[in-house]
């Protein structure tokens, strides 16, 4: 043995024992062949994995350590995927103002970036030789056809369609029907042309100031129409083959708390950020009232349907190592480890794919210490023959035939020898004799210590008057399970489980 301070051993191994109770129960064949008790479920126990044994809880124990259970149901289910992302705009609602013919602008209404513009409304006005001569052109042949109808004949026809070309013209060049309505009533003129938004959005860049000279082509504003914003978000590369366009999904925003703007995927790009592993997904979001600005800061989810799967709570399910256990209620008490198999995980839950069957109970909290008690007793195995139907813990929860008070010398057991004391006592407090009691410690393998499961049964003797006494070895200090066994005529009168931290080195 390795000498080592108590209590720094002690804290080492209750530390380990936390981390591991019962883990696999040897990691030598000979380890095995002593505490050999086999794994229950539906498929045995992987490689370097703890055995597991059924088990039964009276409901007070149940109570105490507070076990709840939840039902392993078909039925439709879908995941969320969780992401963050940042509003733009539209880009197919985006709009260019700007002009088909040349000249200067002189008044200039839209005079801010960030404006807010209705459809047809006037952004600014331009002077223009080229359409003072084409709206000219449109009064010669809109008199010269008013001179001709009186008359009648072929002539007419060709003035007519001077008339329309003439229209036609200050059309393509979208000088507004409304001033195409004023020039035909009034026969004047205008010098200065109004030009409107095509569309009702937010001004995002503006380019156009007075007495700037424009041609055709030439950018004055950008608008998008905001009813309408896209979200840019990203998404693991391991969700994203769950992600599909038409996807629904929903946006919130901390300014505006508690509100939900529902979302649709749209697009998805057709590649990966090779640093962050990462692809684009892009949301299209309906924005009546304009509250997501430009720029902002969004919590994105999409719902990612699975359709109708048998699914377990997240909470009943145990990972212990490369295994997934659930341990089944079966009613009374009684409760069976079993080894399980799972898909995607879907919010609070998990999809089945093998292992359990849709109505069946299984316990959603205290696993760990269900886990660690089914353990102990498949390492221990039953050391009476157990009620028909339950297992070595029936035995333990059960009503006791007598009282057991266990002491030992020193009172603090230590790594070494030691003596074992038991007093037992009948109903009506009369001494028992003739009875067969062991005391046995055990402790789990901890594998990363590279240490296997141990374990030592010291059977003790009967001295008379109730008194069984025996001394023992305990191979080092640290954190044992203790379970005190008594028997008569092969049957169970008193048994008492629970644990020692042992004094002395490793």
């Amino acid at each position: 043995m390795i000498g080592a301070r108590p209590g720094s051993v002690a804290i080492v191994l209750t530390i380990a024992m936390a981390i591991g109770l019962g883990e696999a129960a040897a990691q030598t064949p000979e380890a095995l062949e002593t505490l050999g008790s086999p794994a229950v479920g539906r498929s045995g126990p992987k490689a370097s994995e703890p055995n597991l044994a059924p088990l039964t809880l009276t409901p007070q124990r149940m109570q105490s350590i507070g076990v709840k259970t939840g039902v392993v149901e078909r039925r439709q289910v879908q995941d969320e995927i969780r992401t963050v992302g940042n509003v733009e705009a539209d880009e197919t609602r985006l709009a260019d103002v700007q002009v088909r013919f040349s000249g200067w602008v002189q008044k200039v209404y839209a005079d801010a970036t960030y404006e807010v513009l209705r459809h047809g409304q006037p952004l600014l006005t331009v002077y223009s030789p080229e359409l003072v001569t084409a709206e000219q052109e449109y009064l010669v042949a809109k008199e010269l056809m008013a001179q001709a109808s009186p008359r009648g004949g072929d002539g007419s026809h060709g003035l007519e369609s001077l008339l329309s070309a003439a229209t036609e013209r200050l059309r393509r060049w979208q000088i507004p029907e409304r001033e195409i309505a004023r020039l035909k009533k009034s026969g004047k003129v205008s010098h200065d042309i109004e030009i409107d938004s095509p569309v009702s959005g937010v001004v995002i860049d503006r380019k156009a100031f007075p007495n700037m000279y424009v041609e055709p082509g030439t950018k004055l504003y950008a608008v998008a129409d905001l009813s309408t914003v896209w979200v840019y978000a990203e998404v693991f590369q391991n969700d994203i083959g769950r992600v599909k366009s038409g996807d629904l999904a929903s946006i919130t925003v901390d300014a505006y708390p508690g509100e939900t703007f529902p979302a649709r995927v749209n697009f998805i790009w057709p590649e990966v950020d090779r640093t962050t592993r990462r692809a684009r997904v892009r949301l299209e979001i309906p924005n009546p009232q304009l509250k997501l600005l430009l720029g902002m800061y969004v919590d994105v989810r999409i719902r990612v349907p699975l359709g109708d799967q048998l699914a377990i709570p997240a909470s009943g399910v145990f990972q212990s190592g490369t295994r997934q256990i659930a341990f089944v209620d079966h009613g009374g008490g009684s409760l069976e480890p079993r080894d399980i198999e799972l898909g995607a995980r879907a919010g609070d839950d998990f999809i089945v794919l093998r292992g359990l069957e849709a109505g069946e109970r299984v316990v959603t909290s205290a696993n760990f210490l269900i886990d660690s008690e089914s353990q102990l007793q498949a390492a221990m195995g039953s050391f009476a023959p157990p009620p028909p139907g339950a297992g070595a813990a029936a035995a333990m929860n059960a009503p006791q035939a007598a009282t057991l008070d266990y002491a030992s010398d020193p009172p603090t057991p230590r790594a070494g020898s030691n003596t074992f004391r038991v007093k037992l006592a009948g109903a009506d407090r009369a001494a028992i004799a003739g009875a067969q009691v062991t005391v046995t410690f055990f402790m789990p393998a901890m594998p990363a210590m590279r240490m296997a499961a141990m374990r030592n049964v010291v059977t003790l003797g009967d001295k008379g008057a109730g008194l069984y006494e025996g001394a023992g070895e305990v191979q080092m200090g640290g954190t044992w399970q203790v379970t005190v066994l008594a028997t008569k005529a092969g049957q169970t009168i008193a048994q008492k489980q629970f644990s020692v931290t042992t004094e002395g080195g490793m």
